[in-house]
């Protein structure tokens, strides 16, 4: 099946049809690294990553490409009111993206920078001025002529026939329908940072940084250009228009978004109290694979709406996977085969790859590994499930994970040591006081790897034989506080991580 996705650029959706056969060029906006990354950011990345995890997995080579936007009107307004260079000020936010999106299993894409890129876009901008597309102001600003451009407004499907010739606007984020020559090159202001380039002393504006870095990784043309829907105009509006009026050539061939997400039915705020990053979620004790597994649950179209209950469920449903993926690893099955279960994992594979070819359709791919697992379970209850069985059931689970990233939980690696390592954080950033019991008890249990549970579940088990019960509830009391639940089933027995 041919993947169908929707094309911003045409409105519709359509056959994701490559420029080059089997290799995939994409780029996406990254994070303005001013602050850590709230869930509303990571909606975003996480679907970015989904689509990338899809299209290597469906066996295209792709050229995965994000920026980091070091510079912009908030960094260089927050560095001067610091005391401190750009490049102070925004390491510790890029490295915090890094550190997230790690924890939320995030493929690292090629990442670069817009502060390592300036001398280029100061030749892009020269460029647009020979071409008489760009113009100097007195003050030593450039700004796009956007008259010089009929096609603006394509990607946004807004009508500007009416906007007024010349007038400017120099801020990077601007109202909806603003539009306006903007800002290519910004001139240096007293106490601000600056760069000496070839089209003299300044910054560049926020929409030129993409263009000229996206365009060095992947060509003039590439296939696929992605970001949040608040993108879509001013931002990639100005991309298409000062890329292609420079080359003359298409800049993306299609434009992926994903949607805002709501927090317990409201728009994300500060002011409402329902503004909360990767990190303040995990101070609350609330794993990463949860997360992940809560904004992968809507398909990137729909607006998700982000609540507590259905992170709760999240985890629920995270651990029923990790409880039937433990169920077919360490259980006992008779031998033989049945057909049932032997076209089961199979049909399931195909099931969630013909949904995720159906515009990424997240929900009918979870729906698809669940419909497996109750009636896998349901049949080795009943005794029908045999040792042949097993291993198509395995590699579906693997080829949802290969895309989910859910499943997997080995120490140190998995997400309650990254848990773990939020605490150090919240220490060194003076927030330990909003540490509670429950990320403390949860990340503790990270510090147990999986063979010294083993080891005391061994030390459990023959202390019950030998009928010492104070030592056999001590070492289940141990674990219970370390966050091991321990459940004696017709298999044996089995722990888990709570």
């Amino acid at each position: 099946m041919a993947i169908q996705l929707y094309n911003t650029l045409t409105g519709k959706v359509e056959e994701f049809v490559t420029i080059e056969p089997n290799r995939v060029r994409m780029y996406a906006c990254g994070p303005t690294v001013y602050d850590y990354g709230h869930i509303g950011n990571f909606r975003t990345f996480v679907a970015v990553d989904l689509l990338y995890r899809f299209l290597r997995q469906s066996g295209y080579d792709v050229r995965y490409v994000m920026n980091i936007t070091d510079v912009d009107d908030k960094i260089i307004r927050n560095a001067a009111r610091d005391g401190v260079t750009v490049n102070q000020y925004t390491a510790k936010f890029e490295q915090a993206f890094r550190e997230d999106s790690e924890a939320l299993n995030i493929e690292p894409p090629i990442l670069v920078r817009a502060t390592e890129h300036i001398p280029q876009m100061a030749e892009f901008i020269a460029r647009l001025e020979q071409q008489g597309i760009a113009y100097k102001t007195d003050d030593g600003s450039y700004y796009f002529r956007i008259a010089k451009f009929p096609g603006y407004g394509k990607l946004s499907k807004k009508d500007f026939s009416g906007m007024e010739d010349g007038a400017r606007v120099d801020v990077d984020e601007y109202e909806k329908d603003n539009a306006r020559d903007f800002a290519l090159w910004k001139s240096p202001k007293p106490g601000e940072a600056s760069w000496q380039t070839q089209i003299g002393p300044g910054r560049p504006g926020w929409h030129i940084e993409c263009s000229v870095m996206s365009m060095e990784q992947l060509g003039d043309t590439f296939d696929l250009h992605a970001g949040g829907e608040d993108l879509i105009f001013p931002h990639h509006e100005n991309e298409i228009a000062q890329s292609e009026a420079l080359t003359g050539k298409p800049f993306a061939h299609f434009w992926f978004h994903s949607r805002f997400l709501l927090v317990e039915g409201e728009k994300m705020s500060k002011s409402l109290g329902n503004f909360f990053t990767i990190r303040d979620l995990v101070l609350k004790g609330h794993k990463p694979s949860s997360i992940r597994y809560l904004l992968t649950s809507v398909p990137y179209r729909n607006q998700l709406n982000f609540t507590f209950d259905g992170l709760k469920q999240a985890a629920v449903s995270v651990e029923r996977l990790r409880n039937f993926e433990l169920r077919l690893n360490t259980g006992v099955f008779p031998d033989g085969t049945s057909p049932e279960m032997q076209a089961l994992g199979g049909d399931t594979r195909q099931r969630i790859t013909d949904a995720l070819s159906d515009d990424l359709n997240t929900a009918q791919a979870q729906a698809a590994i669940f419909e497996m697992v109750r009636a896998a379970n349901a049949a080795a209850d009943e005794g029908k499930l045999y040792r042949a069985d097993i291993a198509p059931l395995l590699a579906a689970l693997r080829h949802f994970d290969e895309i989910f990233a859910v499943i997997a939980d080995n120490p140190p690696d998995d997400d309650l040591g990254k848990m773990k390592s939020v605490l150090a954080w919240a220490e060194a950033e003076g927030r330990a006081s909003e540490v509670g019991d429950e990320l403390s008890r949860l990340a503790g249990s990270a510090g147990l790897s999986n063979d010294a549970v083993n080891q005391k579940i061994s030390e459990l088990e023959a202390a019950r034989k030998a009928r010492n019960f104070k030592a056999s509830d001590a070492l289940r009391a141990e674990l219970k506080a370390a966050g091991i639940l321990v459940e004696n089933t017709k298999d044996g027995v089995r722990w888990r991580r709570e």
